[in-house]
Parts: structure tokens; sequence; C-alpha cells
């Protein structure tokens, strides 16, 4: 059969959670291969498993190896694809499950965030010839040596659009959020649902702490020119469509959206300025201590430089980020850091681009509230401030007011 007429869906861990949420999956897909089209089905592990499998191999273990955590953490997408290929074939859906191994989907050989490299989809062209589904485990891969690699988190929606990108087939993003909405409707109250959205927009918006779709799914749709759609697995509701650019008929606002990521920790010190490369010296130390680094605010004064950056809390080889990013500094330097818990608000829009005094607007609504700001970075397409934990909810709402971003 024809690839490019296969429907490829992926259902999130919050979509599969119990053998009950199973059930209503596999009741979903029947309905739309009862329409007449076979599909490529991918899914999450079940709830909290991952996290689960994490707890459960640091009680056996101090030390976990990258290969054998990634051979732990890939079991628990295969239970879920067995499961949900049972509960298809229980309403009579003809359906087989396959995991990353049977379909061929190489990747790198980075262990827990491997980059898939290519696949070879003929075991899938075989499966449709006696099934109606074919349930794929997401988040996971191999290696060109056959060891079992996973994606990092939010792996599964990148499985799910490499395939539909290979196979040239449009890909649905089912969680349990009904699309892409102008703020998290969790903290605004009546935020809007977006009937479409730019691949560029939902890319800065993944990357800033948008929780709808990983940005590198994104990334890949962007490359291949795959149809992205995100629904809500529990609802028939209307959701959005991520494209290539915004209908002609579709109202172009300035700000499309806007989000908040946490775990921003804020660096700063003074250093003496000596004619060496200061920069330069810290930032390679920092790379080369995995330290990811996103803002960055630099000030000569005579023969003080002053130095602010920020980085994301995350685990580093056993440490955190900010204990590993604190240490790197004081050796590197011989300096003592300023260190202060952040939130990066952002604003993301396409309409930035000819739009005059949206900067203005922005910190004009901060400051009208209060919000102190630590820290800016800009595009052509967004602007985000780190602001105090405390003030962050209160910025955000600020940036929906000024935007009218609600209905």
């Amino acid at each position: 059969m024809n690839l490019s007429e296969i429907i490829v869906q992926k259902y999130g861990g919050s979509s599969v959670a119990t053998p009950e949420k199973i059930k209503g999956v596999a009741e979903k897909v029947k309905k739309r291969v009862r329409s007449g089209v076979k599909m490529a089905v991918v899914v999450s592990a079940m709830g909290k498993t991952t996290d689960s499998l994490l707890n459960l191999a640091g009680e056996v273990a101090k030390h976990l190896t990258p290969r054998e955590l990634d051979m732990l953490l890939a079991t628990g997408e295969q239970m879920t694809s067995a499961l949900l290929a049972m509960a298809l074939n229980d309403k009579r859906v003809p359906a087989v499950s396959r995991n990353a191994f049977q379909l061929g989907i190489i990747t790198s050989n980075n262990y827990s965030n491997a980059r898939i490299v290519d696949m070879n989809l003929k075991q899938l062209e075989r499966d449709f010839e006696t099934n109606d589904v074919v349930v794929i485990t997401g988040f996971q891969g191999i290696t060109e040596d056959g060891n079992l690699t996973t994606l990092g988190r939010g792996g599964s929606d990148t499985s799910a659009v490499a395939i539909a990108a290979k196979a040239g087939a449009v890909c649905e993003i089912y969680s349990d959020v009904a699309g892409v909405y102008t703020a998290d409707p969790k903290l605004i109250s009546g935020a809007r649902k977006l009937d479409a959205i730019t691949y560029d927009e939902m890319l800065e918006l993944a990357a800033l702490g948008a929780k709808v779709l990983h940005s590198r799914s994104v990334e890949l749709a962007k490359i291949y020119n795959v149809t992205l759609y995100c629904a809500s697995t529990f609802s028939d509701e209307k959701g959005t469509f991520i494209v290539n650019k915004l209908p002609e008929w579709l109202e172009h606002p300035v700000v499309t959206g806007v989000t908040m990521a946490k775990k921003q920790i804020k660096f700063s010190l003074v250093c003496v300025n000596d004619g060496d490369d200061i920069l330069s010296k810290l930032f390679h130390a920092l790379a080369e201590n995995n330290v990811n680094v996103d803002m960055i605010s630099t000030a000569i004064d005579g023969e003080e430089i002053y130095i602010t950056f920020s980085v994301i809390d995350a685990p580093i080889g056993g440490k955190s980020a900010k204990k590993t990013a604190k240490e790197t500094v004081k050796n590197c330097l011989g300096v003592e850091p300023d260190v202060e818990d952040a939130v990066k608000v952002s604003a993301v829009g396409v309409g930035m681009n000819s739009a005059s005094g949206v900067a203005a607007r922005y910190f004009n609504a901060l400051n009208k509230c209060g919000v102190k700001i630590l820290g800016v970075t800009t595009s052509e397409i967004k602007i985000s401030a780190l602001v105090r934990e405390d003030q962050a909810e209160i910025a955000l709402k600020a940036i929906v007011d000024e935007f009218g971003l609600t209905d």
C-alpha cells in the first residue's frame, strides 16, 4: 500500500495512563479505522512509568550506566504498545505492535538523548497487508550496532513525526490538552485555543516551556513539511493545526502566545578586566562541563567586566546544573557568583516582524505591575524576560492582558 495514505497518531502518557484509558484510546482508533483508513499509532509509556523506572534504577545502583538505563526505560513504551494492540484486537480491529528494533528506527549513539537518523518502513508495509493498525513504541530507537537508545523527554512526539515524515503522511498528536492555547489554560482563565499556529511560533513556544509539543518534533515537521494536528484524546473538540504559513483569511496577531519556563538560574559576577579573554575562558569551561547557557549579558566599566548569564537547572552527571555552573565559575575565574532562582516569561508571535512598539508594550506591562526584570533576550518573533519566581504568574497575566490573549 501507499504509506502516504495512512494516518500517524501519537498518544501521550496521560492518554494511556490506566487500562481504562488504553481501552478508550482503542475505541477512538477503532472509530477512525471504520472510516476507511489504516493507522500507525505511536504510544508513550503509561502515566508516570518512566519516572518509576528511574526510581527503581536508583534503588539498585548508585552509578547508572547510560546504555543499561536506556535498556530499562525502553520497556515502558513496549508495555503500552502491546496492551493497546491487545485492546484493539479485542474490539475486532486487526492490530500488531512493533518496537524500534523491529522497525529499524536507527539513531545516533547518544544514550538518553539520541537523534533519529533513518528508518526502514518495509516492515510497516508488510504489516498493513494484514492489519488495520500498527502500534509503535515511541521514545526509542537502536544504534547501528543494535543497542537500544531513548530520545529524551518528549521523544514520542519526535518518533511520530519522524514516521510521518518518512511515510509522507499526516501526523496527529493527542494528549490531555485540546490544542495549542494563547497561554496555559490551567494558569490563565479564558486563554484562547488557536485554530492554527506556524511552525516557527510553535518551535519558540515549545522551546520556551509550552508542553503541548516537543520542540524537536516541530523542527522535524517544519523541515519535512509534515501536517501536524494537536487535539484532546478525551473529546472530539476541534484542535490546532501547526502549519508553515497562516491562511490569508486568518487574523495575524502581533503576539500569538505567551509561556513561562521554570527552573531558570541567573548567575551574576564581576571580574577584573585584565586583558585575558575572560568570556571565552568562562563559557568554554561551562561547555566542557555540559552546562547549557541560555541568556548572556555583559558590560565593561573601566577595569571591571560585569557578566550575567542563565542556565536551566537540570541534572548533569549526578549534580544539578546550578551546582555545576557555580563550581565552574569559581574554578575558572576564582570568583563566587551571585545566584538567583528565576522564571523565564516569553511572548511569541510572527506579527512582531512587522509591528512596532511591541517591546515597549511588553516592558510597560511588567513595569505597571511592579515586576522586576532580571534579564532579557529577544529574537525576530519573541521577547523573553527573566523574573523572580514569586512574580512569574503576575508577569504572565500582565502580558496576556496587554496583548488581549483571552476570550
